[in-house]
């Protein structure tokens, strides 16, 4: 009964997903690009199957237990991408099932990773699909289902503590759990308009300002141009970016409570805020004074203004590029890889183990070199002015332990099927981080097309992996989660 329960309840995502093919059909309708029957061929598909999955399992529904949530989770997070890739390995020149399903997952994971050449000529309906389902995925398609699926009878607490990202998933803006995934999206609609109206003011076509929006917002970092940002060569443009991608890597959470208690102290004060923000700052800073001094561009303000924006894209986990950074002295590069693997803040789009994780982390590591000059002392880990409890600080020590050996596993791999090691590695960090470009083979010039089948399913896996936090789909592998 538990498995057809679960099929019931992912086949009324299913029946969301092929909904949302509208807007991209809405796009091809409107330009009679030839892309058309692409998008009505996958959304017939999948609604078909949606509606197949939900019919036949109408009768089987109920309360969804802890264990629910986390297989509901991950078995929709791989069949999605699945229904999304149809209109791309329909509509896209050459491009294979492979390539059509990780392109998908890119997007739904909101990582940026793209197999795609091209852009340019691409149907407008395509990159819009690509675009929106990143829009979709950056909060998350199972926290839209928990606001939706109340109606049909169907509780979702396990499925949204699931999905939530960050170590601290028992906190609630409202009592119904229904209401907080609405209240998140209403903070992510309204981020979201400011971001469309403000890229239409610098420049944009209205078609441009709404992709990008939907890649900003998600901080996922697709473009309808193989040259990304380069394409505009604008730097009000940038500015916009910059400003939203800064926004978008702050708990959404916190926007709720401010405009609920029509105050921003609440922000300002955050501890995790404050670091974000000091951290990209503080980088800033340094490599624009680390390019100018060894003259990777003509003028000072050169430099600052490709720092900025490069920084705040990479630490983001956006990756968006204005300009090939790979060719810059490899300290720069690799630091902003180092910062999308922890700048963002839980409760964001943004990938990576999030700065509240490093922030413990370091007070954890200063906690333990004061016990060794005084053992006996009472010196809790505090956040905020608020002690943090022994199993949270546990629990981020296991996933750091597990985040470990993630990429190193990974990385492993793709040095067992010939990659070089500066591909390898960095290809790695930016799946499971949800970063989007790294370096090497892989870095902001070029991108994934030049990965073998097996080598593309290893990040595919990576993406899958990093956009749950790891643990949630990790566990399904244990022996003790499917013990009754």
């Amino acid at each position: 009964m538990g498995a057809l329960a679960a099929v019931a309840l992912i086949g009324r995502m299913v029946v969301i997903f092929a909904l949302l093919m509208a807007v991209p059909l809405a796009f091809a309708l409107a330009e009679h690009d030839p892309a058309e029957q692409a998008f009505i061929v996958s959304a017939a598909i999948t609604l078909g199957c949606g509606l197949a999955m939900s019919l036949a399992t109408r009768r089987f529904r109920r309360e969804l237990q802890p264990r629910d949530g986390f297989a509901l989770v991950g078995i929709t997070w791989v069949v999605l991408p699945a229904f999304g890739a149809l209109p791309l390995w329909l509509a896209v020149p050459g491009i294979d099932v492979t390539d059509a399903y990780f392109e998908a997952m890119s997007a739904l994971t909101a990582t940026g990773a793209t197999v795609i050449s091209g852009l340019d000529t691409l149907p407008t309906s395509v990159n819009v699909w690509r675009c929106f389902m990143m829009f979709v995925g950056g909060l998350g398609i199972i926290v839209l289902a928990v606001a939706i699926l109340p109606m049909l009878g169907v509780g979702g607490t396990q499925l949204f503590r699931a999905e939530t990202a960050g170590p601290m998933k028992d906190q609630k803006l409202t009592p119904r759990i229904a209401d907080t995934a609405r209240g998140l999206w209403i903070v992510y609609f309204v981020l979201a308009a400011a971001c469309f109206l403000a890229y239409r003011a610098a420049g944009m076509s209205w078609v441009d300002a709404f992709m990008h929006m939907c890649t900003t917002v998600s901080l996922g970092g697709f473009s309808n141009y193989d040259a990304s940002f380069g394409h505009f060569d604008s730097p009000l443009i940038e500015g916009v970016a910059i400003v939203f991608m800064l926004l978008a890597g702050v708990n959404l959470v916190l926007y709720f409570v401010a405009w609920r208690a029509r105050s921003v102290w609440g922000l300002l004060r955050n501890p995790e805020i404050q670091a974000f923000y000091a951290v990209l700052a503080a980088s800033i800073a340094l490599i624009t004074v680390f390019l100018a001094v060894n003259d990777a561009h003509a003028t000072f303000l050169d430099s600052l203004r490709r720092t900025a924006f490069h920084v705040v894209s990479v630490a983001t986990t956006t990756g968006y590029a204005s300009y090939d950074y790979g060719q810059w002295p490899v300290f720069a590069p690799l630091l902003m890889i180092l910062l999308g693997c922890f700048a963002t803040c839980a409760g964001s789009t943004g990938g990576g183990i999030k700065m509240i994780r490093m922030l413990l982390l370091l007070k954890q590591a200063r906690r333990e070199l004061v016990r060794i000059v005084h053992p006996n002392v009472v010196n809790p880990v505090v956040v905020g002015g608020r002690a943090v409890p022994d199993r949270v600080i546990q629990a981020v020590i296991a996933f750091m332990m597990i985040y470990g050996a993630t990429l190193t596993s990974f990385t492993m791999a793709l040095l067992f099927t010939g990659l070089d090691p500066v591909t390898a590695f960095t290809a790695v960090i930016a799946c499971v981080n949800n970063i989007g470009p790294g370096l090497g083979d892989v870095g902001p010039a070029v991108n994934y097309g030049g990965l073998t089948p097996l080598q593309t399913w290893i990040c595919t896996a990576a993406m899958l992996l990093g956009r749950l936090e790891l643990l949630s789909v990790l566990v399904l592998f244990t022996p003790q989660f499917w013990r009754k």
